[in-house]
Order: structure tokens, then C-alpha cells, then sequence
């Protein structure tokens, strides 16, 4: 089950960036996180994944792609850079620049159409592409703690900010336990 952390609201933080934190007790739960956000994604929305090797983030990615409907496998793009999906009424790409030596590889590749698109962008490893790629919408932030996964999202810009208010709301929705931070 998802554990709502910062006494269960969503913080403003002083450069108007709003914050959702929990605790992912389960490889189940990071799934979940990402069928929550699935329904509230939007054209164009730029989501950075960020945590080092085996955090969740193709397994979050999993989770929001089956929510959508998408039936076959979700395999993180390392060696592909991109994983291109047509789900529900959006299209979705899935990056991965973890094997990239130097952000000019991001430039090599012709990258930057698929983000002047209306699809929605899943970017992990992004500071890899730095300062090459586009500010991100929402920021998703995993690492090991308590027995499981702790996640931190931001939302830098307007959609961003309305996905993790809607997604607190959705999360309240299901019934996850609350605590304090």
C-alpha cells in the first residue's frame, strides 16, 4: 500500500514547485503509483525519472503504460533510448539515456522533435542529456529506504503542479494509510 508522507498534503516550496512524497512499501506499490498518474496525463507533459540502478523507475513506467491499456512488455529502453508507445489517446515515449557518455549524444540522436510533440515524455536518466534537454514537468525522484522504495515528486510548472494535486487527491481516493513525515 502507498504511504502518504508529509502529513498527507501536497507542500508548496518557495519557487512555487508543489511536492508529493510517500513510501513504496513493494514493487506493487510503485506500480500502483504509476496507474495513479496514468489518467492524469496530459499532451506534451515532460516527466524526468530520476534514482540510481533498480529504483523503479521501468517498473513505475510499467504501471502507468498498463493503466492506459497497453498489454505487451515494458522493458526499459537502456540500450533502444527510446521505447515509443500509442496508448489510450496519447502517445508516449519512454527515454533512457543512461548510456549516454556526454549530453551532445542527446543532440546526435534528433531527440528534441519527439518533445515538440503532443505526445508525453518519460525520461529516465535525464541529467545525462543536461543542458540539452527540456525542463521537465513533473520530476519523479525514487530511492531505497525503509524496507522499500521512497519517492519525492515535483511539479515544476503548471500541468505539473495540477498532476501532483490530482494525484494526491486519486491517492487519498484508494486508501492509502497516511503518516506523518
Amino acid at each position: 500500500m502507498i504511504e502518504l508522507l508529509n502529513a498527507a498534503k501536497v507542500q508548496a516550496s518557495d519557487d512555487n514547485d508543489v511536492r508529493l512524497c510517500a513510501h513504496l512499501p513493494a514493487e506493487a506499490d510503485t506500480e500502483a503509483l504509476g496507474a495513479a498518474l496514468a489518467p492524469l496525463l496530459r499532451p506534451r507533459l515532460n516527466i524526468w525519472l530520476l534514482g540510481n540502478l533498480g529504483m523503479g523507475k521501468t517498473t513505475l513506467t510499467r504501471g502507468l503504460l498498463r493503466a492506459l491499456g497497453h498489454e505487451g512488455k515494458v522493458k526499459s529502453p537502456t540500450y533502444t533510448l527510446i521505447e515509443p508507445y500509442v496508448v489510450s489517446r496519447l502517445n508516449l515515449y519512454h527515454f533512457d539515456f543512461y548510456r549516454f557518455n556526454s549530453p551532445e549524444e542527446y543532440l546526435d540522436a534528433g531527440l528534441d522533435e519527439y518533445f515538440a510533440d503532443q505526445g508525453v515524455c518519460i525520461v529516465e536518466w535525464p541529467q545525462k542529456a543536461l543542458p540539452h534537454l527540456p525542463s521537465p514537468d513533473l520530476e519523479i525522484q525514487l530511492e531505497v529506504r525503509d524496507g522499500g522504495r521512497f519517492v519525492e515528486i515535483y511539479g515544476h510548472t503548471d500541468a505539473g503542479r495540477t498532476c501532483v494535486t490530482e494525484l494526491m487527491k486519486a491517492l487519498r481516493a484508494i486508501g492509502p494509510t497516511l503518516t506523518a513525515d
